[in-house]
């Protein structure tokens, strides 16, 4: 994944780096966003925060 200071990800980007369909993206990120809403974050439908996906699907945590 490239280097980037963008704050969260569309449904269009997920499917990119994931090599899925746009409609799974959003599949994918629905089920991210609910995660969170649990945590009580405040989400936006069809976005994922670039941060949390990384660590959901890559492991990777990122330190400020």
């Amino acid at each position: 994944m490239k280097n980037t200071n963008q704050m969260y990800l569309s449904a269009q980007e997920v499917a990119n780096i994931l090599g899925m369909s746009k409609s799974y993206a959003y599949t994918v990120i629905k089920k991210m966003n609910e995660e969170l809403e649990k945590r009580d974050c405040i989400t936006i439908p069809g976005k994922i925060p670039t941060k949390y996906f990384e660590e959901k699907f890559f492991g990777v945590q990122v330190i400020q």
